[in-house]
């Protein structure tokens, strides 16, 4: 069983990182407070309630972006600094900006004259019907990172309070993109599983995922840890041991998954990632957000 060098991680750390991934790391391994996290986080918000300023590494301009608010909205549930001011005013964001019919859309024309990864292109719409459709990856983490705190505080379906509207309107929506899904890739599918591990109606999450689930042996996932190129491995659509997706693959191939990423690490402390490196800058802000991720998945399935 291969395990990480942790004290070699917090040296890359602290040599590359952003002060939020060392922030992250000093809450999760060193016993931090989770104060610094969430100052760390609030440093990209915006007035308008978003969150931009590369917070999410390929998207650099600075306005507000779906995929920024989720970042920093996984962030502050991830080191329990979950804070309600943050988190409404990134839900009256979504709502202001939420396609006909809910949701949040791919990236936000905003970015747009803004040094960008040359995937975040946003989706033009098309002719009368108005502006661009709902994405679901963009949809899918939003809907699962508010359900998973909603779970902790007591809020929403499962628990006492009310589901913000936005959240109540892309959770029906997800319901209707499984119910017919069709023609989708990897990363639509992660961030539909990442819904199904978070919202409260467990049966029905647990059906959605018997039936969607197999879609992804169909070229979408990558069972030897030692492919090549951009993939995806079991680890991306389960990374913990709750994950609704472990039923689709053998305790050895998440075992193999586990050992070749506590493996992976770099000989200077840190992991990197497998897609496209466009920007020196976003390349060293991905490893450190690399870095903290694998050693968080790690710990959650007892390897450091």
């Amino acid at each position: 069983m291969t395990s990480p060098d942790i004290e070699a991680a917090e040296q890359f750390l602290t040599a590359s990182a952003r002060v939020l991934e060392r922030r992250r790391f000093e809450r999760l391994f060193r016993g931090g407070d989770a104060g610094p996290v969430r100052d760390a986080v609030a440093a990209y918000r915006n007035p308008d309630g978003g969150f931009g300023h590369a917070l999410e590494p390929d998207g650099r301009c600075p306005a507000s972006q779906p995929l920024a608010i989720d970042f920093a909205l996984r962030v502050l549930l991830e080191a329990g600094a979950w804070d309600t001011a943050l988190a409404d005013g990134a839900c009256g964001w979504l709502a202001a900006h939420a396609p006909a019919g809910g949701g949040a859309v791919f990236v936000e024309p905003s970015i747009e004259g803004w040094p960008h990864a040359p995937w975040l292109v946003p989706v033009k719409g098309d002719g009368e019907a108005g502006g661009a459709p709902a994405s679901p990856i963009c949809t899918g983490l939003l809907a699962g990172t508010l359900h998973a705190a909603g779970a902790v505080k007591g809020d929403g379906e499962a628990g006492g309070g009310p589901a913000h509207p936005w959240l109540s309107q892309a959770t029906e929506l997800l319901w209707s993109r499984i119910d017919a899904l069709a023609d989708v890739g990897p990363y639509d599918m992660r961030a539909l599983f990442w819904f199904l591990d978070n919202v409260p109606d467990r049966d029905r999450a647990r059906a959605a995922m018997e039936k969607i689930g197999p879609m992804i042996f169909d070229g979408m996932v990558a069972l030897d840890p030692e492919t090549p190129g951009e993939v995806h491995f079991p680890l991306d659509f389960a990374p913990l041991p709750g994950s609704l997706a472990r039923g689709l693959f053998d305790q050895q191939v998440i075992d193999a998954g586990l050992d070749h990423l506590a493996a992976a690490q770099l000989p200077d402390g840190g992991w990197t990632f497998n897609w496209m490196a466009w920007s020196p800058a976003a390349e060293r802000e991905w490893r450190g957000c690399k870095t903290v991720e694998a050693l968080h998945i790690l710990r959650a399935n007892a390897r450091c």
